[in-house]
């Protein structure tokens, strides 16, 4: 999953981009409103955290461009404490959810699952696929209610196909959602972050199959219980 931040305070903005990469995000980070704007005409995203207090183009002024061009992006926006008709504003603009300075971090990246899980297409917790159990909340993998042992990139890679379960996944859609910008992936990084995953799932009978040209999707054993 891959979030824009845009915020002008660099320290929370570099406090919120370091604790949400723990997490296993990608994550880039704008500081004024014309380079957040232009951040989301040309490349996607599965979240925007948008601070209303943007110099050049103001937070509202983004979001209303933003819903302008019919995204449907989650946007969770961040205001000052007194900033109510702000918060009212961005909320009638189409904003998905809002905090106020200051806040704990722990509530921030808890939104943050939920406006990602919703903006994937589903408010569920819980993905099963086969014998696979993916827990959204903890980021946790499980196969017998034995815990997979994934890396943060492959914990992405897996939300990702799941989430998309019965869709082709492309070679660039997956570069798009776990690189950063100034991130040099090649295509060939990607195989070898597929191939780590294909070994882990084998357990369960979840297989990613690939499609030469086109991409990758999940496949089920025939055998595999629900």
């Amino acid at each position: 999953m891959r979030i824009l931040i845009a915020e002008d305070d660099s320290i929370l903005a570099d406090g919120l981009s370091r604790s949400l990469r723990q997490g296993g995000y990608a994550v880039d980070a704008v500081n004024d409103g014309l380079s957040a704007d232009s951040a989301l005409t040309a490349q996607e995203f599965d979240l925007l955290i948008l601070d209303l207090g943007l110099p050049q183009l103001t937070g509202l002024e983004v979001l209303r461009r933003l819903r302008a061009r019919n995204s449907r992006l989650p946007v969770l926006i961040l205001t000052a404490a007194d900033g109510i008709d702000q918060r009212v504003k961005g909320l009638d603009l189409g904003a998905d959810d809002y905090m106020a300075k200051p806040f704990a971090l722990s509530e921030l990246e808890a939104r943050v699952r939920a406006l990602t899980r919703r903006g994937a297409g589903g408010g569920a917790t819980v993905i099963r696929h086969g014998k696979l159990v993916f827990d959204q909340t903890g980021r946790v993998a499980t196969v017998g209610d034995q815990p997979l042992d994934l890396s943060a990139r492959e914990v992405s890679l897996l939300e990702i196909l799941l989430t998309r379960s019965g869709r082709m996944v492309s070679k660039t859609q997956v570069v798009d959602h776990l690189c950063e910008w100034g991130e040099e992936v090649s295509t060939n990084a990607i195989e070898v972050y597929v191939h780590r995953l294909r070994r882990k799932l084998e357990p369960s009978g979840v297989k990613i199959m690939t499609v030469r040209g086109l991409g990758y999707c999940l496949e089920r054993e025939p055998g595999a219980s629900a």
